[in-house]
């Protein structure tokens, strides 16, 4: 099922939200306003042996087949 991400353009809050129907009124979760902008949510691929860069976007933690710099098993 999808999740997205959203921020509210009027309390400026980050919140994810599973979209069951694309014609759901979506509101922010803290404000309750519809003023939102959908954010881009980097996701993660994994195959036996192997981590996708976009499987740690934006930890910096340097993962190759061997496991991660930063304590994560592969």
């Amino acid at each position: 099922m999808p999740i997205f991400e959203f921020r509210c353009l009027d309390c400026e809050e980050s919140f994810e939200i599973l979209v069951l129907n694309s014609e759901e009124a979506i509101k922010c979760a803290a404000c309750q306003s519809k003023n939102l902008e959908k954010q881009f949510s980097p996701f993660g691929i994994k195959s036996e042996g192997e981590v996708s860069p976009s499987s740690h976007a934006g930890g910096g933690c340097g993962c190759s087949p061997a496991g991660c710099g930063c304590g994560v098993k592969s």
